[in-house]
């Protein structure tokens, strides 16, 4: 399992720009697959503690069950407009896929969940969710605004930069 610890360890500067562009707002867009193959959005909110990526759902959430039947999932971001008078100082925009690994342990899910600042007790029957990263991208227009900026991180290849008009 490849923990977003790895991400902050093999790529510092990069890492950080990732969690400051998710950690902008609240809520971000997950993507799931449906039992016939398609695939499903809904928003979630996630949050970065102890090296892990985190997330949950209510109890019999569709998200959670479509998760639990196959854990391939992509997270998004909040994303926010560029500015159209300078566009390269747009921040850019982020995502990430990976596996959904359900937390089953009880003292693991309570730690996880007061690590989050929350109340375990408050989430009974809850799914809580760590992200298994198997890739990171954040895109954002180049410098000057011809292209797109494309950091993508694999930990089987680490960072790389490449560049699209």
């Amino acid at each position: 399992m490849v923990a977003w610890r790895a991400v902050v360890d093999a790529a510092p500067e990069f890492a950080d720009r990732v969690q400051r562009l998710f950690d902008a707002h609240k809520h971000k867009t997950l993507a799931t697959l449906r039992t016939d193959g398609s695939p499903r959005i809904s928003g979630i909110e996630a949050q970065f503690v102890d090296g892990e990526l985190w997330f949950g759902s209510m109890p019999g959430a569709v998200k959670a069950l479509d998760l639990l039947r196959d854990p391939r999932f992509a997270l998004h971001g909040p994303s926010v407009d560029a500015d159209d008078s300078n566009p390269s100082a747009w921040p850019g925009d982020a995502k990430l896929a990976g596996r959904a690994v359900e937390v089953t342990d009880p003292a693991e899910f309570d730690a996880a969940y007061r690590a989050m600042g929350g109340d375990p007790a408050q989430y009974p029957g809850s799914h809580l969710f760590k992200a298994d990263i198997h890739e990171v991208v954040v895109t954002r227009v180049g410098d000057p605004p011809d292209h797109l900026l494309i950091e993508l991180w694999r930990p089987d290849a680490g960072l790389r930069r490449i560049e699209r008009k």
